[in-house]
């Protein structure tokens, strides 16, 4: 039986998909004082926040701040917008577009799911032409919104939005574009307004290195005039109200104070650094993780390199070899957690998080963790990842990210 107090020497390695580490400064911020959420402090802070993260999601439209976890903030992106009964068409890439449509049929919506067929769909992003395929069958303009996931998750595949958003102005379509960047947000490049998206959901425990209990809605003009037609069932969850109130930096309802205190500091990390910088590590640290992953000779799950993900490298396992295994051997052995297979392609594959509070150095202790698992658990490898991908990063040497000294 695992003991609640388990704390080995040195540090445990997350390397999940999310949540990711949270950096220390984001921990301190959190301890402040908690506040009263109707005093002029907590105002300012809101105001900060609102603006903030709106730089994050690339746009000028409201961004509403829930205090839930990312599922929290599909639902209210389907309640906001959509009628009991409405066609949905959504996009398979992975587990969590599945969950997606699970909620929707739960919802009383009428999704329907269009993808490639088997495991094909889950190696590949999305293929805008079959949207625009079947917006163009939709005559009668059935279909109330295109919902699709930016970085998914479980797989490891990072899909074209833009390409999306063509899809649907080609057809000539009103549907709305519903898009889940809530692993890619300020790890994977995204743009809310330039893209043509109508409602972005995220959570704060992915790119934006906090806890688990934020999830966000950026919505644009048009999904804000939906959702006065919109007859699904809600309160809590209804955008109206909260915009309102967000003008003065104030929520309807008593929000979660001290992880916006986490929030603030979040984004005054990733703005300092850079949002360009940012996506550019990312990609740089996936790159090395891709060039490990190659060495061992082991396939990656994403079989599309144009859409390789930044936040995360989903590994194959070979046949007959239990991923879930390795991964427990890894943790067991040398305290670092890996992601699981999930779904379609559970004990198939483990994931390697490269996201969020991560740099060279975390990289490389998760790539020996991997390496040294995958050799334990008798998986006779081709060469050395940890090599391939030290080669890499010195080959593609970051700026420095510390000042000189005078």
């Amino acid at each position: 039986m695992l003991k609640l107090d388990f704390h080995p020497a040195g540090r445990h390695f997350l390397q999940i998909p999310g949540p990711s580490p949270v950096p220390d400064r984001i921990l301190r911020a959190m301890s402040y004082p908690t506040i009263d959420h109707r005093g002029p402090e907590f105002g300012a802070l809101g105001l900060k926040v609102l603006d903030g993260v709106k730089k994050i999601f690339k746009t000028s439209q409201p961004v509403v701040i829930y205090p839930a976890s990312g599922t929290g903030a599909w639902e209210a992106a389907l309640c906001n917008t959509l009628s009991a009964g409405d066609a949905v068409l959504m996009y398979e890439t992975g587990h969590f577009a599945t969950l997606w449509k699970k909620m929707a049929e739960n919802l009383g919506l009428k999704p329907e799911f269009l993808g490639l067929p088997g495991i094909e769909g889950w190696r590949r992003g999305v293929q805008a032409d079959l949207i625009e395929k079947r917006l163009r069958e939709d005559a009668r303009h059935a279909i109330k919104a295109v919902c699709v996931v930016h970085n998914e998750t479980s797989t490891g595949v990072t899909s074209d939005i833009a390409a999306v958003r063509r899809a649907i102005d080609a057809a000539a379509h009103p549907a709305l574009l519903l898009v889940d960047t809530i692993s890619g947000l300020a790890s994977a490049d995204y743009r809310h307004d330039e893209w043509g998206v109508d409602v972005t959901i995220s959570g704060s425990q992915k790119g934006l290195m906090l806890p688990p209990g934020i999830s966000f809605n950026a919505v644009s003009e048009k999904a804000r005039e939906a959702s006065k037609l919109a007859n699904l069932p809600r309160a809590f969850w209804d955008w109206a109200d909260i915009i309102e109130m967000n003008k003065q930096g104030y929520w309807p309802y008593t929000p979660n104070t001290n992880l916006l205190y986490g929030l603030s500091e979040a984004l005054d990390m990733i703005l300092g650094e850079g949002l360009d910088n940012v996506f550019a590590r990312h990609q740089r640290l996936a790159a090395a993780c891709r060039a490990a992953v190659g060495a061992w000779g082991l396939e990656i799950q994403c079989a599309d390199p144009a859409v390789y993900s930044p936040v995360l490298t989903g590994v194959m396992t070979p046949e007959g070899i239990d991923a879930d295994a390795v991964r427990k051997l890894i943790y067991e052995h040398f305290d670092l957690s890996l992601g699981t297979g999930l779904g379609k392609v559970k004990g198939r594959m483990f994931r390697i998080g490269h996201l969020g509070d991560c740099n060279d150095l975390t990289l490389m202790a998760a790539l020996s963790g991997c390496e040294m698992g995958l050799k334990l658990v008798g998986i006779e490898l081709k060469g050395s990842g940890v090599m391939a991908a030290m080669d890499y990063l010195t080959q593609h040497v970051a700026k420095p990210s510390l000042k000189a000294a005078a």
